[in-house]
């Protein structure tokens, strides 16, 4: 990387949130070059093209840090630093209880109450959150959860639909509950773009807020099934699949009466004017993507902000066409309640777990609809590092920082609602970005990024809030290298960390055993990005590397293979006695994985459901697109029937066994 050559630059950098200086996964220093730095600056609005220019731009954000911001973010029970003059402030709770609190050298007097508060400090308004100072977990009498993960898509029920949805989730759970499994995790359901299977990736949604329509299942809430093309296939066909449920579901809306129709219009009114946008959002994309526009970046100029009066009257104009998105919203909606609710009834300690994604694609709802709340001409992904020496760019981006606070972080409580409206716990994917996050400037490669830190505390404060309003339990994906303080932080707020298996390696390489686990986190065989048990064992995973030119430029496949075989003797020895079994024989191996981590002192152990029926491919092979069938994979029969299989029930109770 090139030298320091500009202190004002490093300066504005470093009051901008950007870190000049990082440390790769092998603990070496690294530092972001001076053009690097300049156009994240720009793109996050701060001018740079002068000395002036510079000093003008510190002199802007210093000013934003004067004052009181929209909303203060606290801890139950602890004083709270005001950049105020004032002695007193009044605090009026959710109630509607009003108290004056005393503010002495500048810190309010605690508060032990969680909740928000509306306050007044010197005829000036503002929100106070109060979080409390740990997370939920369930309650048990020291009890130990299993759980399984699930790709909804990939779910069968009885008619032969094209892809699952929530009513085949509904189903699943029912089943599951009664084999005493506590916890379904399930892939993120964030809304993606309506009746295209292009963008059909769950962790590129078009908005985090709002939900995948493609999931809604009017016959769940009584009322007719969608028509459907029957689809057997082994794969799922999105391009086809999604605009025939678009095509269905305009069919189901058209044959609704009169008072289901009053009725989901004044529950959609219910849910706020952000809805209503959401599904304005997507009337003008369904219209402008069968112009040959592909987001609302190519849209004609008038209508890329959502407050123009083009975009006004074409809500007017269309007003049916809106209706229908609402429709579709309120059906998924209404669906994963429902499944959340059978999954409760079924017995299940938490029931659902839902998973928020990382970032949004640029060109979706989100962007479109609060752009002064998110990253422009940015994205996210990770940088450079020995085993990904090109790094890697998402193509998504997220909040930005400053848009977070200026918004007073209503944007992020909306989303942390909406993900856990409906669901007993949350894991939030790539956990470190509450912290900071790799930003590219747009069309630049990974190496031209750097790190961008986020209000950390606030937003670990937020979703602690949110979690104890919800009463669910929060996972913090951790996998990866940690910013300095994160686990701490988030281990306090009894949020869990995740141990993957294949992660979990002693000093000489080896597997750690169970009891090394620690308490406060996820026990679990594999996640969606990483080989199945059987997968594993049989070398699958090494054949799609060697298929598609992935493995590492010194290692052949028979070299690739012989670290494989050395890494099964350590990951036997670890789990289990005796001779070791042929790399073609798993079943013997995916039962011990599903002990190993059924014994581990883990508050939950998860399995992916690819482990508990042994299959040998997993649902996404990360850094592929069209490469790998990614999110296309479906059972090869309705879940019910695949549980009652001897050998599935024998590795059911091999991870049920955590007592």
């Amino acid at each position: 990387m090139a030298k320091a050559t500009n202190p004002e630059l490093h300066e504005l950098a470093a009051a901008a949130g950007l870190a000049r200086h990082w440390r790769d996964v092998d603990g070496c220093d690294q530092q972001v070059d001076d053009d690097a730095l300049t156009a994240i600056l720009d793109a996050l609005g701060h001018e740079t093209t002068s000395t002036r220019q510079i000093k003008a731009s510190l002199a802007r954000l210093a000013e934003r840090g004067n004052g009181l911001p929209p909303m203060v973010v606290t801890d139950a029970g602890l004083p709270t630093p005001m950049h105020t003059r004032a002695i007193s402030a009044e605090l009026t709770d959710e109630d509607g209880t009003r108290e004056v609190l005393p503010i002495t050298d500048g810190q309010l007097a605690p508060i032990f109450k969680p909740g928000y508060y509306d306050m007044a400090i010197d005829r000036q308004h503002l929100r106070l959150a109060v979080a409390p100072r740990q997370c939920p977990l369930p309650t048990g009498d020291g009890r130990r959860f299993w759980g399984t993960s699930i790709q909804i898509p990939a779910l069968r029920g009885e008619g032969a639909q094209a892809f699952g949805g929530f009513g085949e989730l509904a189903g699943a759970v029912q089943t599951l509950g009664r084999l005493g499994c506590g916890a379904v995790a399930i892939n993120p359901v964030h809304a993606l773009f309506p009746g295209v299977g292009e963008d059909f990736s769950p962790y590129s949604p078009s908005s985090r807020t709002f939900l995948n329509t493609a999931m809604g299942d009017p016959a769940l809430l009584g009322l007719p099934p969608l028509d459907s093309s029957p689809q057997t296939a082994e794969l799922i066909d999105w391009p086809k699949a999604m605009p025939g449920r678009l095509a269905a579901l305009r069919k189901s809306f058209a044959a609704l009466g009169a008072d289901k129709r009053a009725l989901i219009k004044a529950a959609s009114a219910d849910e706020g004017p952000a809805l209503h946008r959401h599904a304005l959002f997507d009337a003008l994309y369904c219209h402008f993507r069968a112009l040959g526009s592909a987001d609302w970046r190519a849209w004609p100029a008038e209508y890329r902000s959502p407050d123009s009066a083009a975009v006004q009257r074409f809500a007017s104009e269309n007003s049916e066409e809106v209706a229908i998105h609402l429709y579709a919203q309120w059906l998924a909606r209404e669906g994963l309640d429902t499944a959340q609710r059978e999954a409760t009834a079924a017995g299940m300690a938490i029931g659902l777990v839902t998973d928020l994604a990382v970032g949004v694609h640029c060109g979706g709802s989100d962007c479109w609809s609060m752009p002064d709340t998110m990253l422009q001409g940015l994205t996210i992904g990770a940088p450079p590092d020995p085993l990904g020496p090109l790094g890697q760019n998402w193509s998504i981006t997220g909040f930005s920082p400053d848009g977070l606070r200026s918004s007073g972080y209503s944007p992020w409580i909306a989303m942390l609602r909406s993900a856990l409206r409906s669901a007993g716990g949350l894991r939030i994917d790539h956990a470190f970005g509450l912290a900071r996050l790799w930003v590219i400037p747009a069309g630049g490669s990974s190496a031209q990024g750097a790190y961008l830190s986020y209000p950390f505390h606030d937003l670990l404060r937020l979703v602690t809030l949110e979690a104890h309003r919800a009463s669910a339990l929060i996972i913090a994906e951790d996998l990866g290298t940690s910013p300095h303080g994160f686990t701490e932080a988030v281990s306090e707020r009894n949020m869990l960390g995740m141990r993957v298996l294949w992660f979990e390696r002693a000093a000489d390489n080896g597997f750690i055993g169970a009891s090394d686990y620690p308490a406060n986190s996820v026990a679990m065989t594999g996640t969606h990005d990483t080989p199945t048990v059987a997968g594993w064992w049989r070398g699958r995973d090494l054949d799609w590397a060697d298929t598609l030119g992935r493995l590492p430029d010194d290692v052949d496949r028979q070299k690739a293979e012989e670290i494989r075989d050395w890494d099964r003797g350590l990951l036997w020895s670890t789990m289990a006695e005796g001779p070791r079994p042929a790399p073609d024989d798993p079943e013997p191996v995916v039962i011990a994985a599903l002990d190993h981590v059924a014994k581990t002192p883990a508050l939950l152990a998860i399995a992916p459901l690819e482990d508990l029926l042994a299959e040998a491919e997993q649902p996404n092979l990360p850094g592929t697109t069209t490469e790998h069938p990614n999110w296309r994979r479906r059972l090869s029969a309705p879940l019910d029937e695949l549980l009652q299989e001897p050998q599935v029930s024998a590795r059911v109770a091999a991870i049920a066994n955590r007592n």
